[in-house]
């Protein structure tokens, strides 16, 4: 079986977890579908181990079929941001662009530094003596929020606008500057790039600003084409190509791919999507949403089935699991630091939801780009005691991502609803 089949297997699985939740578990989609991959990891790693070498062999080599990194990084993640950014509303997102810009720079940064800087004494501290410049890695990496299941569950709750907007805003936004952040550092740590901040300063605005611009570039296109074209299939076409070809090139060019589809996806969702509406009604623009709703959950699913299949192939030990698991507080805790700190500054201008911390906090889940990052560390050529630096940072950061979209995200409902009384009561007085 090659890797593609395992994909077609793991589509047709996706959806009958999702068809079966419907009725029996009744959870948010990518929560279920995420422990489903988890349940489903389990039972082939115990499957493994019981029927012997042969069958850990094959199941190794149709897994090590799939590069986790291109398919993610360079293929799935423009199609995933560029439907999260189809959804985000424009005119709420520039009453809160100040708060959103310094949480996307500012508290992406610090978090880095904070899990970096702590991660390194607790590595130590518990017998893994990582080099900071790599828990500086892994703060890059797991520092930018993805909380696809925690916006589904704020929207199906009607959660206050205020809080929503911060959430989905700084998610989309977040996952750009810390792709940026982690090309940067890992540079550094890989390819002998001498940590000069000029050129990191270079690195960082050339890579960011650059896709900020060709966002835009392709989104003017994008908006001619769809607004000019009478033909309903070649606007949605015009759509894909946006995702798939842009999103090539911008790698291609070194420059951004996630800033630049995140751009596009909010000007076409917002700007071309009112004009069409203008010309043909509602209905001439529904289809599109409804297939971009559909293809985000659909990849979703298909993304946390392919992570559970590619941690049957880690070396599992109980030694890493528990460092996963120290690591979940470090994490949260730099989370609200870095989240909480600058609300500080925010409340002396503006009221803010009282609950807007720790939801930020909470709900902060982190998700398949952390692991996509944690992927793409080389294998076999940096060992921490007996463990590969990869293997490591990868099951750590899985520990980090399942606990934080099955726990996280199946608790954070109750600070919805405390958010959502204040808010009526606000509106009462």
């Amino acid at each position: 079986m090659n890797a593609w089949y395992l994909i077609c297997f793991l589509s047709a699985l996706a959806i009958l977890i999702a068809f079966t939740n419907q009725y029996v578990l009744k959870m948010q989609t990518t929560i279920a579908i995420t422990t489903g991959s988890v349940v489903i990891s389990l039972l082939l790693i115990l499957a493994v181990k019981m029927l012997g070498d042969h069958t850990a062999l094959f199941i190794t080599q149709v897994v090590a079929g799939i590069d986790f990194n291109q398919l993610l990084l360079k293929g799935m993640l423009g199609f995933l941001l560029f439907a999260g950014a189809l959804e985000i509303d424009l005119t709420a997102l520039r009453k809160q662009r100040w708060e959103i810009t310094i949480l996307v720079l500012f508290s992406t940064i610090v978090s880095t530094l904070i899990v970096g800087y702590l991660s390194f004494y607790v590595f130590s501290w518990l017998g893994f003596p990582v080099p900071l410049i790599y828990c500086l890695l892994f703060g890059a990496l797991i520092s930018p929020t993805d909380p696809i299941a925690v916006l589904a569950i704020i929207k199906q709750m009607s959660a206050p606008q205020g809080i929503s907007i911060q959430v989905e805003g700084e998610s989309l936004f977040n996952d750009g500057v810390g792709l940026v952040i982690f090309t940067t550092i890992f540079a550094v740590a890989f390819y002998g790039t001498e940590p000069n901040f000029m050129d990191v300063a270079e690195l960082f605005l050339v890579d960011a600003i650059g896709g900020i611009v060709f966002g835009l570039v392709i989104a003017v296109i994008g908006h001619f084409v769809i607004i000019n074209c009478k033909d309903i299939n070649i606007r949605l076409l015009v759509t894909l190509t946006i995702p798939s070809a842009g999103f090539a090139a911008a790698n291609i060019w070194e420059i951004s791919g996630a800033l630049a589809m995140v751009t596009s996806g909010i000007l076409l969702g917002n700007i071309t999507r009112q004009k069409a509406i203008k010309r043909r009604g509602p209905d001439g623009t529904r289809y599109v949403k409804d297939f971009w709703h559909a293809t985000d959950s659909f990849l979703n699913a298909l993304l946390f089935l392919i992570i559970g299949m590619l941690i049957v192939t880690m070396p599992f030990s109980w030694e890493v699991i528990g460092l996963g698991m120290v690591m979940v507080p470090v994490v949260l805790l730099a989370r609200f630091i870095s989240v909480g700190s600058p609300y500080l500054v925010f409340k002396r201008f503006r009221q803010y939801d009282e609950h807007s911390v720790k939801i930020l906090t909470w709900g902060g889940l982190r998700g398949g780009l952390a692991l996509a990052m944690a992927a793409a560390i080389p294998s076999d050529q940096i060992m921490i005691d007996h463990f590969d630096l990869h293997d490591l940072i990868v099951i750590v950061t899985y520990v980090v991502v399942i606990f934080s979209i099955i726990v996280q995200g199946l608790t954070i409902s109750p600070l919805i609803r405390k958010s959502i009384a204040a808010a009526q009561q606000k509106n009462e007085a």
